[in-house]
């Protein structure tokens, strides 16, 4: 399975525990507040001015280790 840029975050760190640490190593530490149960990937990247791209390369990379 392939994460994307639509998918829940809460829901990716659930499935793939290895994913929370990309997302604080992208700076986005803040795993358990509200809005990370309701966003996507995409929208908590936009709020965290991320590059979409290396999150998502990161993540999926993360998966596969």
């Amino acid at each position: 399975m392939k994460i994307t840029l639509q998918d829940s975050i809460m829901d990716t760190v659930q499935n793939y525990p290895a994913t929370a640490e990309v997302f604080r190593a992208f700076g986005m530490g803040c795993l358990g507040c509200a809005a990370a149960r309701f966003e996507t990937i995409e929208q908590g990247a936009r709020a965290h001015g991320m590059d979409l791209v290396r999150l998502i390369d990161a993540l999926n990379a993360a998966v596969k280790e």
